[in-house]
């Protein structure tokens, strides 16, 4: 691994963007790059679109995968069609990319070596729980795991074979642990499976998964690609780690607010892609994004078919003038604890969390007064239920409530002397949508307004031609 700090840049790239990977061969990973130009680049790979709900379960409707089939059978083989699905998935995304009947043939003998490794595995371990001694939930991480380490192989095996036919020296860099036996943290996989690597001259395409002691998907779920990303990028010491997407960070959804009016970011911060993180648009990985900020290793987001423009740059430099850059926001459920006698009494935060920790509920944002407490949950109904009985049961006396409910948000670098608040507010009234309860905290990098769900999307739209598209002396008189 090298030691030059400027030497290198590490690069990511996502599953739907991967799904064009004939086209990221003409556009990023070769284009009009010839020699010496083609290397010092390091890129991490996502499964193909789709691949990765295969094996686990569908992101978004939950329909399950193979994990999610494996660990509810008792008994019985029903995962097995799912393993199927799965390889059939494969075949069919390489088959769609790669031309040359050898490579071909290469990556249909890796898909089935992969998937009929898989199923000998998961058919020993049904057949050992079975036995009063095993349990099955022991495994399920393992299991998780295994799986998901798949997709992003079979990815990162079909890149280098494309790029070996293009004439590029791609060296596929499999962090997976497939039939490797040693037990190595995250940093010794990394530095494993860069060893005897010149990154003068070899392209690593590395996998986003990557097995370790500390076990990435316990911690981190479906983020660890972004968590393998980051610390490569720290451990490597690397000039810059590029996310690409099929997009540029915008100032809000183009699909929502219109191609025309929303605005590249161009330059953010650190600070703006946590509260991004916070409301489910995750420019990166909250713990990637620390880790690339302790290292002190700009982040840069692009558009991965878009190589020339530099995208948006994210680093800790303040703004150079105060506004709104960003108008996003998400689906949450307002749970709300009141309760008379809390006036002078400690206690009621500490057990609320503890009963928030145990059923896995991310808090996006919380307020409080003399006798209630509300918290705005990143859950689903079904959970938020849950949460209310245990609730109930602890404070007896209290009444709790969970409705469904939606943030809309603006972001900056900065917000002083913008009046966000009041001119949000008297964008939505003008866009005759309720408001349920607002909140500016005073570190001014965000304003939030709790909405009803139905209302986000014009909510979103009302704020950002305000805060963004409205020219300056249009807006409010200071």
């Amino acid at each position: 691994m090298t030691d030059n700090p400027t030497a290198h840049t590490v690069e990511k790239i996502g599953g739907t963007s991967m799904s064009r990977l004939k086209e990221l061969r003409d556009t990023l990973l070769v284009g009009d790059r010839k020699g010496a130009d083609l290397y010092n680049r390091i890129f991490v790979v996502s499964a193909f679109g789709g691949i990765t709900n295969l094996l686990l379960e569908h992101k978004k409707s939950g329909e399950p995968g193979v994990y999610a089939s494996f660990v509810t059978a008792s008994e019985g083989h029903t995962w097995l069609a799912a393993l199927d699905r799965v390889g059939e998935a494969m075949r069919e995304a390489h088959h769609g990319i790669l031309e040359h009947s050898a490579d071909l043939s290469q990556a249909d003998e890796f898909v089935r070596d992969r998937i009929e490794g898989a199923r000998s595995c998961l058919f020993d371990l049904q057949r050992l729980c079975s036995y009063g001694h095993f349990r099955l939930t022991q495994h399920m991480l393992v299991i998780r795991e295994l799986l998901s380490g798949l997709g992003e192989a079979h990815s990162a095996f079909v890149a280098t074979l494309l790029l070996n036919r293009a004439g590029v020296a791609a060296r596929c860099v499999d962090l997976s642990g497939w039939r490797d036996e040693r037990e190595l943290n995250l940093d010794e996989r990394l530095r494993a499976g860069f060893e005897g690597i010149d990154l003068t001259a070899e392209l690593p395409i590395v996998t986003g998964y990557a097995q370790c002691t500390e076990g990435l998907m316990a911690e981190y779920d479906r983020g660890y690609s972004e968590v393998t990303f980051s610390r490569l990028a720290a451990l490597t010491g690397a000039a810059e780690a590029i996310i690409h997407k099929e997009f540029h960070l915008s100032s809000a959804d183009p699909g929502l607010v219109g191609a025309d009016a929303v605005r590249k970011l161009g330059h953010t911060n650190y600070d703006v892609a946590d509260q991004l993180a916070n409301l489910g648009m995750e420019a990166i990985h909250p713990q990637a994004a620390k880790t690339l900020r302790q290292a002190g290793v700009p982040l840069r987001v692009t558009n991965a078919f878009e190589p020339h423009d530099p995208g948006t740059l994210i680093d800790d430099a303040p703004a150079d003038k105060p506004g709104t850059e960003i108008v996003t926001g998400l689906p949450v459920i307002a749970l709300e604890l009141f309760e008379p006698e809390m006036v002078g009494v400690k206690g009621y935060d500490s057990t609320i969390l503890e009963i928030l920790k145990r059923h896995d509920a991310f808090i996006v944002s919380k307020t409080s007064n003399a006798n209630t407490i509300t918290h705005h949950l990143d859950v689903s109904l079904k959970v938020a239920r849950r949460i209310e009985r245990d609730l109930q049961r602890s404070y007896p006396s209290a009444q709790v409530t969970a409705r469904s409910a939606a943030i809309a948000s603006a972001i900056g670098r900065d917000l002083s002397d913008q009046r966000v608040l009041l001119r949000g507010l008297q964008a939505l009234e003008a866009a005759e949508i309720p408001i349920l309860a607002a909140q500016q905290p005073s570190r001014n990098v965000d304003v939030q307004f709790l909405l009803n769900r139905d209302d986000l999307n014009r909510a979103i739209i009302a704020l950002h031609a305000e805060l963004i598209e409205t020219p300056k002396a249009q807006r409010i008189a200071a």
